[in-house]
């Protein structure tokens, strides 16, 4: 409804009481329904879970049409990412936010700092979901709150055309509730846990969950060695959990990612079941390392055996009782991986790799859309990945293989500060600058994320005022380096109160107080300073 048709509205109740709320101001109602537009987490995540159905469309139509976002372990995080969004871009379209489990891990654990092995408290990551989108409604608040103070200048100066303008911008004014990919790890538990967790997460506003196929007690990050996978029966059993908790709840038209860390992953916690060969419990095993054995002698105690392609096979089995597959097999898994959970609920996959290569990528998505034509990807643009060195041994590579002169260059030492300024460092940020187009374009992406940014911003950003603060710079390491810049560069924070809801107050005690109300916005207030 619009500013109008809410007082019209609010003004029939308020008249429909007899006197009773002649202390309520219908306008200021109105206003309050306006600048809170969602209810509820359940609100949320079925506005989201249409924007994203959109968004996969229009990818579909045309792979330009790739979406992004940045990861997030606070709501003042997610919030400032979406205000600079609107600033810098006018519109939130096809820009989401990324709910790192990573993060919540590093950052929101009550046992402190913990690596990417779900050790965190479960009930966390629902309560990083509620506590961003607290964030983002109140960033909604806050800018038609900015918004209502002009027209209420407007209407007492008479200027009828800019009471039609503000009122029409109020009217037309995109929310900063954006998707929110959040991540259910491996679903911390067995699928009845995955499900009650899901459910939570919903509630607190989740359109989309990115589940990942390894075990769940002996979860690790993607970028790190021991991942455990499981058969695909237990990965099935885990999507269908959060399918049936998005159907319970009513977003019907909530996002599973299902994730894949076969690339990676050299071994598994369970041997599949099989019913007969060729089935999917028998492609699994069929990944299985071992020795194929002749005798009954061949066998010891704690053996285990299966019948692999006809043949009777003794399973590598590690002292830790679990299961090693073939060396090179990763690229094979992930594609059957890849296959099976589209063809059994999962919308999206997430592949993850060792390094960013379109070509890489490409392969493994070209192998899966000859099964599912409409394969798309969430791809993880992550930190852990060295991108500088990377890209610049890709171009050193491509160069090498087209005849192209490379002695000048020391492979091995491609990072090294003095190839930035060359041809071979400015082709490999040339390819950096390009690499989401490429792979959205060549390799399925239909959305990009950066899991941990906010996390290596904070990190330096905070290093650089504690050098200049601490040292020689003093108080114009802050002056300088932050306030400043806020200043010249129009970032809202640098008029804390205001950001953290104080006009906001204000407006409302005016509302429940009338003359009498004490606000803090006078003429004593330093943030006036500001403009």
């Amino acid at each position: 409804m619009t500013f109008n048709e809410e007082l019209k509205a609010l003004t029939q109740l308020r008249e429909a009481q007899r006197g009773q709320w002649d202390n309520i101001d219908a306008a200021s109602a109105a206003r309050m329904r306006v600048q809170n537009r969602f209810r509820t987490g359940l609100d949320i995540a079925r506005y989201t879970a249409a924007i994203m159905r959109e968004d996969m469309a229009a990818y579909d139509a045309d792979s330009a049409n790739y979406t992004q976002s940045l990861g997030c372990w606070h709501g003042f995080i997610g919030q400032q990412k979406l205000i600079s969004i609107k600033k810098h871009f006018g519109s939130t379209k096809r820009r989401y936010l990324y709910l790192s489990g990573w993060m919540v891990a590093a950052l929101r654990s009550e046992f402190g700092p913990l690596p990417d092995q779900s050790m965190h408290e479960k009930t966390s990551v629902p309560g990083l979901i509620e506590e961003l989108y607290t964030f983002l409604r109140q960033a909604d608040t806050w800018e038609l709150n900015h918004l209502f103070r002009a027209l209420d200048e407007a209407k007492s100066a008479g200027d009828d055309s800019k009471v039609k303008e503000i009122t029409d911008q109020i009217d037309s004014h995109e929310t900063h509730v954006v998707p929110i990919i959040a991540d259910i790890d491996a679903g911390f538990g067995n699928a009845e846990a995955t499900y009650l967790l899901a459910k939570k997460m919903i509630e607190a506003g989740a359109c989309c969950i990115q589940l990942e196929n390894q075990v769940s007690d002996e979860k690790q990050c993607g970028h790190q060695d021991g991942k455990v996978t499981v058969p695909h029966e237990d990965f099935i059993a885990k999507i269908n959990a959060v399918r049936y908790a998005f159907l319970e709840l009513g977003v019907d038209d909530g996002v599973i990612v299902a994730r894949t860390d076969s690339l990676g992953a050299g071994l598994t916690q369970k041997i599949a079941v099989t019913q007969e060969p060729g089935d999917l419990g028998d492609q699994y095993n069929s990944f299985l390392d071992g020795d194929e054995i002749r005798s009954a002698e061949d066998i010891n105690n704690g053996d285990v055996v299966i019948k692999q392609n006809g043949k009777l096979v003794k399973v590598k089995r590690l002292a830790s009782g679990l299961y090693q597959f073939k060396p090179g097999t990763g690229e094979d898994r992930v594609v059957l991986d890849c296959i099976t959970s589209l063809q059994n609920g999962a919308d999206l996959l997430w592949i993850e790799t060792e390094k960013p290569h379109v070509g890489q990528i490409a392969a493994m998505v070209n192998r899966i859309r000859e099964a599912v034509p409409n394969a798309k990807l969430v791809y993880n643009n992550s930190p852990s990945f060295n991108w500088t060195l990377n890209f610049r041994q890709q171009v050193f590579d491509a160069w090498q293989e087209e005849g192209k002169d490379v002695s000048q260059y020391d492979r091995a030492e491609l990072m090294n500060a003095r190839y930035d300024e060359t041809e071979l460092g400015q082709q490999a940020d040339e390819w950096t600058r390009n690499f989401q187009r490429d792979a959205s374009r060549e390799a399925g992406i239909f959305h990009h994320l950066i899991t941990l940014p906010t996390y290596h911003t904070a990190a330096l950003s905070t290093d650089n005022l504690a050098r200049g603060y601490f040292g020689d710079e003093g108080m114009l390491a802050y002056v300088a380096g932050v306030q400043r810049r806020e200043i010249r560069e129009g970032i809202a924070t640098v008029r804390h109160q205001d950001m953290a809801g104080s006009n906001i107050g204000d407006d409302h005690k005016e509302f429940f107080h009338g003359d009498a109300a004490l606000k803090a916005g006078g003429k004593d207030n330093t943030m006036n300073q500001f403009g």
